[in-house]
């Protein structure tokens, strides 16, 4: 499992465990599965996409941001 943490300038959006996520990279969407390599990535306008453990999957959109990936935990910094 991921632990996700997906913060705005307004407040914290999510925070849980997750089994992947997809984001709008700037050079393309891309997944993060568990025991993703370590990335820290510009994120485009788009949606956000992740599989929450417990409600199943989710998605919203964002106006751009950041996600750094680092030993399963992954946290994305948006502008909702």
């Amino acid at each position: 499992m991921l632990k996700l943490k997906i913060v705005s300038p307004e407040k914290i959006v999510y925070q849980g465990e997750v089994k992947s996520v997809l984001v709008p990279g700037t050079l393309g969407s891309f997944e993060i599965l568990n025991d993703h390599a370590p990335i820290v990535s510009s994120l485009s306008e788009g949606k956000v996409e992740y599989d929450d453990a417990a409600e199943g999957k989710k998605q919203f959109d964002i106006h751009g941001g950041f996600v750094e990936v680092q030993k399963n935990v992954v946290s994305l910094c948006v502008e909702l």
